[in-house]
């Protein structure tokens, strides 16, 4: 029983780790990515996944709701994810080099 409780505590760290990832992923693309690559909005999927997180971390493995928390987790991985990143600037916020001005890249005068 005692390698039960190990393995059981070993896939609930990877579900909550996975989650997470998925979470922070979501966080960081921007939120007109998920509209050019139309998918539901980034508010709509940081809920999700972070309801997702949340019951992992509350709820055991063999219960119900953590079953849900991964499939949405999949879901977003295996198709908003690449989606997003398909997109010029993989759909992460851009922050300009040192040499942007306010209208674009400074090119010395040229």
């Amino acid at each position: 029983m005692q390698g039960f409780t190990g393995l059981m505590w070993l896939l609930s760290m990877a579900l909550i780790i996975f989650s997470g990832f998925a979470l922070f992923d979501a966080a960081v693309r921007r939120e007109d990515a998920y509209r050019a690559a139309d998918k539901k909005t980034k508010p709509f999927w940081l809920i999700i996944l972070g309801l997702a997180f949340v019951v992992n971390l509350l709820f055991p493995i063999l219960s119900f709701l953590p079953i849900i928390g991964l499939i949405a987790t999949i879901v977003y991985m295996v198709d908003v994810r690449p989606a997003i990143r398909a997109l010029p600037g993989g759909g992460r916020s851009q922050r300009g080099s040192s040499s942007d001005g306010p209208y674009g890249p400074w090119n010395g005068g040229r």
